[in-house]
């Protein structure tokens, strides 16, 4: 099990006091200080509270996962959270309009996966991989939430989530759960497999990419929003992931290495089709008041992708990294000249 990050402020250090044992949740008195809902402490915070609902924390009781005063802290930080990214995005319910534009890549992009192909560095590719394992770790485990949520006797949009999401956890092979194959790559690119490793180096972008799955995910309320979000995630991943797939080949790395994002260029493209065609369609055949929500969920997880591709490029084109403290010496890679 992970153990506790630092905190990064008064709010998350005051949950991370709730979990260590040191105070009563119900002692909880934070009013006036959450500040940005971006920023470094409301997402520790928040990460802090959804992890109960994974695996949570070495040392940290189970039953606060449902501890009544914790979870009415969470819903005080998830308010100002969601508030500030509906303030951000067009809105609207025109769901097809939302995925063709998910459709239309640029031809000459800026973001995180266009710099690795094109000049990204060796030590960026890992810095990459380590902050992303916060979700890919857990591949898959946000949208599963949703699954309960949906009609099962009508049950075109479960059907077709439940085909996704078998393929995500391996279609019944262990060595192939998507999760798995994303620790061996982080094997061979020497980094640490434990999962939340690099939870203390991860800033809030990062967080709050993964907060906004677990926000709608847990809400049986922002279930259209869970769904629009699963859409974004199967839609627009191959490009990436090709292009992905480009920078560890230019960078020298052994084939294996590259095994996760090849995976997702060739399964992502067949699980787009079934998340247009049947997930989205068969949710609002059956609930079109959605329609809003799917929208919501394409446009929450876009801007959200967009700050942290800005801060990870940003970064790396000053020539600094992209984690929040110094990263740890460097581990000896597997199979690179590059290192």
């Amino acid at each position: 099990m992970p153990v506790l990050p630092r905190a990064r402020g008064p709010v998350s250090a005051a949950v991370l006091d709730v979990l260590a044992g040191r105070r009563a949740a119900a002692d909880l008195d934070l009013t006036g200080h959450v500040e940005d809902p971006f920023g470094d402490d409301l997402q520790l915070a928040l990460y802090l509270c959804y992890e109960l609902h994974y695996r949570s924390f070495d040392g940290v009781a189970d039953d606060l996962e449902w501890d009544p005063d914790l979870l009415a802290l969470r819903a005080r930080l998830e308010g100002p959270f969601l508030d500030a990214v509906r303030a951000r995005v067009a809105g609207g319910d025109d769901v097809d309009a939302a995925v063709e534009a998910l459709l239309v890549e640029p031809a000459d992009g800026t973001g995180p996966s266009w710099h690795l192909a094109r000049v990204g560095e060796r030590a960026q590719l890992d810095e990459y991989v380590a902050l992303r394992s916060l979700y890919h770790l857990k591949e898959a485990d946000p949208q599963a939430w949703v699954i309960p949520r949906l009609d099962g006797v009508a049950g075109r949009a479960k059907a077709s989530l439940m085909t996704v999401e078998h393929d995500e956890y391996g279609a019944g092979r262990p060595e192939r759960v998507h999760a798995r194959i994303y620790a061996d790559m982080m094997e061979g690119l020497g980094l640490d497999t434990t999962y939340g490793a690099y939870l203390d180096v991860a800033p809030a972008p990062v967080l709050a990419t993964v907060n906004i799955m677990s926000l709608f995910g847990l809400h049986r309320r922002w279930r259209g929003a869970s769904v629009g979000q699963f859409a974004l995630i199967e839609i627009t991943s191959p490009p990436g992931a090709a292009r992905l797939v480009t920078a560890i080949e230019r960078l020298g790395l052994p084939p294996e290495v590259s095994e996760f994002y090849a995976e997702h260029v060739e399964a992502d493209a067949v699980h787009e089709q079934l998340v247009r065609k049947d997930l989205l369609a068969g949710l609002l055949e059956r609930e079109p008041e959605l329609a809003a929500d799917v929208v919501l969920g394409i446009q929450a997880s876009t801007l959200l992708e967009d700050d942290l591709a800005d801060h990870l490029v940003r970064c790396w084109s000053a020539g600094e990294s992209a984690l929040r403290t110094p990263p740890a010496a460097p581990q000896s890679p597997v199979g690179s000249s590059a290192a």
